[in-house]
């Protein structure tokens, strides 16, 4: 049985590494930085989960997309054959190894051994059994040797020994070199055959191309399509014609002489012949059909029919429905053929609506395949009564929360305690200690390839593909996305009187601290006698804030980036909210526009805004720095821009899951501590939640613990709070100073001190977004009207990063003023460095002025 020539086992270290190393093939995760890592794992990479010695849930890595899971021999006893062997790895001594490594091996896909010597299949007397060897005490060069002399058998090597280089040292092993070390080659040019395929058409490659050792090795390091050209040597694909390709998979054939790059192709595609998208003729069948939908959710004329079912969900949704039952009800082999025709349209017509891909569709049907534990599979009451004749209305189950609630929450009893995980710090060794710190690391790379096409459109097209985008994803039909002021007074109606003077509350608390920040006067210097430096500010001419919005309402977002922008004197503030169905925007966000002095207002949400403020079109101003929070698509979209030169475009910070971190000693209120910790919790089920308990007594823990689960499940958004909680963790330490410096450490976003003595501690905190001092400073004061910014640094930057505040929106300039007495002393010292530096001009330029003066 073939294995990868090396298996990445992931530890901290190993974010950088993740990108190249997903190209290869598996990576092995270990249990406790599973959600750490599969946030940064590119979809469409493969994953062992390295089980613990502890009594965790072993399937339910499997049925969340794990394809094997390394575990011990007591664990594979406890499974007891609920798990196919081909998705188990046992993990053995030495000892184990000799004492029933055949009998395990019949229940096994796998042998994970730790040792220091090499075995193979047939050194084991095994057969159809892949062997994994992780040596105790790795030094890269030997392991490198071993690899090429150890096939078929997988070395297992922790990323802290690896590196993304072309050549192996004594201290790390190149994973180019380890990936590269099997392959073979008979041909007099030493080349390699490759096929290439599309990520998007995995139904017919793109083209049969060659690749050399040098060729591969930058495609890993770059994950971009790069070949061997027989003719004229290494082919960078796309450096010429713009057609360029993001590599997505490398696989070597079972006899390791030819590979499969898996890539996405931009641009006019593979072939070099026009009209051609690949080497063997266009695509077909589904493909074909993708490729025409995609093309005609760009370009379908107004009124026609793919136009209407793009733009009309309730068309698109009976269509749907009446072709499922057509083909329900077909019988011969030509009639199932022409309705399942027929419902394949429809239906990959609402995924392309909804940016879904084929290739989504078979990962979706591959992950299904990965699951162990099935539902009965039973239809649902109202299509059995269908079936069955009967037409009354089935009982409806009570409505749910209108808030969204995530779709993908497994099972589960919902009378189940929701409890955070409890560790003591003294009692972990420093790794240990490491991984409590660690986040989901960010790697925007899949999402950055999904919004380009987004962000291109409206480079190109401008305001046309802006309003077509706004009608495609916000169902708003707009004459134009932009409105300028005077903005009308939300009528009471609109904005209840109440909602509108905490709105004033909040704006004019904000404004007064924010006013505070801004430098009154220049910074002005005298260095020495006739030289005269200065600092002074000036703000940014033209910002963009960007408001989430649509269905949500955020006048908080809008407060806190439109009021430092009005303050440091912005000239040009364009604020982007998504519109609503009806094409306006909420009431709250107008008025808090009006009060900010916002002088455009873009109705348009997603990449496709950030896009618009980026580059500018007829109607929209190009802006200087682009501000504000959003999700996913609105992330990628800002780092994408920030790194085009074309754009000329800064951001606010980078962006991750909102966080907080708690501090709590004997005197807290648990009630407090608990409430603060679900108000982060239900912000999504990625969010960050820690508190660190300082010499807390039993009984005060087990309150905290109490109150959690009784506030949670009185939430309407209990599901995602309970999903968040879950992977959350009380840190138990000794000491205030112990709990301090882990939070140094940790940065977070939103710090919360519940402690006897709280305005003391703050003197002691050097990293965090903000700060809420004391029991009765809870988080939601600063998100909304205490004064402060509520855009604040996430994931750790806190270490850098400063929140969003006054001198975010604007930019400092210095000047020098030397007097002719001030050169005459300056001016031999500036001569003697320029000489020193080989920079002649820049000495002349001061040498004729001294000549000049000396006359």
């Amino acid at each position: 049985m073939s294995t990868p020539p090396f298996l990445p086992l992931i530890d901290p270290s190993g974010s950088t590494l993740l990108p190249s190393l997903a190209l290869l093939g598996p990576v092995l995760i270990p249990a406790d930085l599973v959600q750490a890592v599969l946030s940064t794992l590119p979809s469409q990479a493969s994953y062992y989960v390295q089980a613990e010695e502890t009594n965790q849930d072993l399937i339910s890595f499997l049925d969340n997309g794990a394809y094997k899971i390394v575990i011990t021999p007591s664990q594979l006893e406890q499974l007891d054959g609920q798990v196919p062997k081909e998705r188990l790895i046992v993990k053995l001594t030495e000892d184990q190894l000799e004492k029933s490594s055949k009998q395990i091996s019949e229940q096994v896909s796998g042998l994970y051994i730790i040792s220091s010597s090499v075995h193979t299949e047939k050194s084991l007397g095994l057969s159809n059994i892949d062997i994994y060897l992780q040596h105790p005490s790795p030094k890269p060069l030997e392991i490198l040797e071993s690899i090429k002399s150890s096939r078929p058998s997988s070395y297992v090597i922790p990323t802290e020994f690896l590196a993304a280089s072309s050549k192996t040292t004594s201290t790390h092993l190149s994973i180019t070199e380890a990936f590269l070390s099997p392959i073979i080659t008979d041909r007099p040019d030493g080349l390699y055959p490759t096929i290439v395929s599309s990520s998007n058409h995995s139904i017919k490659p793109l083209g049969l191309v060659y690749s050399s050792k040098e060729s591969i090795t930058e495609a890993i390091l770059t994950q971009k399509g790069i070949y061997q050209s027989r003719k004229h040597g290494l082919w960078r694909k796309g450096e010429s014609s713009g057609s360029i390709q993001d590599l997505i998979s490398i696989k070597l054939d079972c006899d390791s002489d030819s590979l499969i790059f898996e890539v996405v192709q931009y641009g006019t595609g593979f072939c070099h012949l026009p009209l051609q998208k690949t080497c063997f003729g266009n695509f077909n069948g589904l493909s074909k059909l993708e490729d025409t939908l995609n093309s005609r959710l760009q370009s379908a004329p107004e009124g026609s029919y793919t136009k209407r079912l793009f733009t009309d969900e309730n068309l698109l949704k009976s269509k749907i429905m009446e072709e499922a039952e057509e083909l329900c009800e077909a019988n011969s082999k030509d009639e199932i053929a022409f309705e399942a025709a027929d419902l394949f349209y429809f239906a990959l017509t609402k995924c392309i609506s909804k940016g879904v891909s084929l290739k989504d569709v078979e990962k979706a049907l591959d992950k299904k395949s990965l699951k162990i534990t099935r539902r009965r599979g039973d239809a649902k009451p109202k299509w059995e009564a269908k079936i069955n004749g009967d037409t009354t209305e089935p009982i409806k189950p009570e409505s749910k929360p209108t808030e969204p609630v995530p779709k993908s929450f497994p099972e589960k009893d919902d009378t189940a305690r929701i409890k955070m995980r409890n560790v003591t710090l003294s009692n972990l060794n420093k790794e240990e200690q490491k991984k409590l710190l660690l986040r989901p690391v960010l790697n925007s790379l899949a999402m950055i390839d999904k919004v380009k096409p987004i962000v291109e459109r409206v480079r190109k097209e401008g305001d046309e593909g802006l309003k077509a985008m706004t009608k495609q994803f916000d169902k708003a039909d707009l004459k134009s996305n932009v409105l300028l002021p005077p903005f009308t007074t939300p009528s009471e109606e609109e904005l209840p009187l109440d909602v509108k003077k905490a709105i004033d509350v909040a704006y004019e608390n904000v404004k007064t601290f924010h006013s505070a920040q801004a430098e009154k006067e220049a910074l002005v210097v005298e260095t020495m006698p006739g030289v005269q430096c200065s600092r002074f500010v000036r703000p940014i001419s033209r910002v963009g804030i960007y408001v989430p919005g649509g269905t949500a309402i955020l006048p908080s977002t809008a407060i806190m980036l439109g009021v430092p922008a009005q303050v440091a004197g912005c000239k040009t503030i364009v604020l982007a909210t998504p519109p609503r169905k009806d094409g306006s925007i909420s009431p709250e966000v107008l008025y808090v526009a009006k009060l900010t002095g916002v002088t455009c207002i873009l109705k348009a949400g997603g990449a496709q805004a950030v896009g618009a403020m980026a580059y500018g079109t007829n109607e929209v101003p190009k802006v200087d720095k682009i501000f504000g929070p959003g999700n996913q698509w609105v992330t990628a979209a800002k780092m994408l821009v920030q790194n085009d030169t074309d754009a000329l475009v800064a951001i606010d910070m980078p962006a991750g899951p909102s966080e907080v971190l708690v501090i709590a000693d004997h005197t807290a209120n648990p009630i407090f501590v608990a409430s603060d910790l679900l108000s982060q919790a239900e912000h999504g089920t990625d969010s960050q939640v820690v508190l660190v308990g300082i010499n807390l007594s039993e009984n005060l823990l087990q309150d905290i613990e109490d109150q959690i689960d009784i506030q949670a499940k009185a939430l309407p958004r209990v599901e995602i709070a309970r999903e968040a909680i879950k992977k959350s963790v009380i840190v138990l330490v000794k000491t205030q100073d112990e709990a301090i410096e882990f939070s140094n450490e940790y940065a977070p976003e939103h710090l919360i001190l519940h402690l006897e003595d709280a305005p003391k501690a703050v003197e002691k905190i050097d990293n965090a977004g903000s700060v809420f001092v004391g029991a009765f400073s809870p988080e939601s004061c600063g998100d909304y009207a205490s004064g402060t910014n509520h855009t604040l640094p996430t994931n750790g930057f806190a270490r850098q990063f400063s929140g969003v505040n006054t001198l975010s929106f604007q930019k400092h300039i210095t000047s020098q003023l030397v007097s002719s007495e001030g050169l005459k002393v300056l001016g031999p010292s500036v001569v003697r460095l320029a000489e020193r530096e080989g920079l002649e001009a820049h000495a002349n330029a001061v040498r004729v002025r001294l000549a000049e003066l000396n006359k």
